[in-house]
């Protein structure tokens, strides 16, 4: 029965300052460091044939440090954008807590969990389109990707790990659970602790629970 893990990355240096990072491209704090080698220490028993995760480092080191642990450094990886965190626009770089002051602590929940509310756009050097994404937006690119490259290794039965981000692993969470847009608000994946899938030989999740 091949196994899913999918596997936020540690907690990043933004994580920690309680910033909005989306795609600004932070390292892994020094709990992060700590969270992915506890991620490590559980996934030992586990053999992986093929890992994906983004393009942005924090989830790239953490993919990195585990495999090291696992002694698995060895096996192919996939690095994909479609797998990024998602943007939030002029949310970016900001702090949470005084951002939820300024605009109020329901506005920033729904920027922050919901299905289909954006933040708000912002035209800038780093941002010169004015990106912002909904989860439904990060879903748009996360789950194709997903049924085209990752999901045709479960079938064949492979063990895949991804490590990858809160909302690109959500809207992916969001499908294997089928999860609706009330019941995706309150989903928060965890940094560091994997989240097995577990598959039988016709495709369908037979066990999923965190590690």
């Amino acid at each position: 029965m091949p196994n899913l893990l999918l596997l936020r990355h540690g907690e990043s240096q933004w994580n920690l300052e309680n910033r909005f990072t989306g795609w600004t491209d932070v390292s892994l704090s020094p709990k992060g460091e700590q969270e992915a080698h506890e991620a490590g220490e559980k996934l030992k028993s586990y053999k992986f044939d093929k890992a994906y995760t983004s393009v942005l480092k924090r989830a790239i080191d953490t993919l990195q440090i585990v495999l090291k642990i696992t002694g698995q450094q060895h096996i192919p990886i996939e690095y994909d954008k479609a797998l990024n965190e998602r943007h939030y626009g002029a949310l970016q770089g900001l702090n949470k807590a005084e951002t939820a002051k300024k605009y109020g602590d329901g506005q920033v929940k729904l920027w922050r969990r919901s299905y289909d509310v954006p933040p708000p756009n912002d035209v800038t050097e780093l941002n010169p389109l004015g990106m912002s994404e909904s989860l439904k937006d990060t879903a748009a690119r996360t789950l194709p990707y997903f049924e085209s490259r990752i999901m045709p290794d479960i079938r064949a039965g492979k063990n895949i790990l991804v490590a990858a981000h809160g909302n690109s692993l959500r809207s992916i969470v969001m499908q294997l659970d089928n999860l609706t847009k009330e019941q995706v608000i309150e989903l928060n994946i965890p940094t560091g602790v994997p989240l097995l899938y577990v598959y039988d030989a016709k495709g369908n999740i037979t066990e999923h629970r965190y590690l």
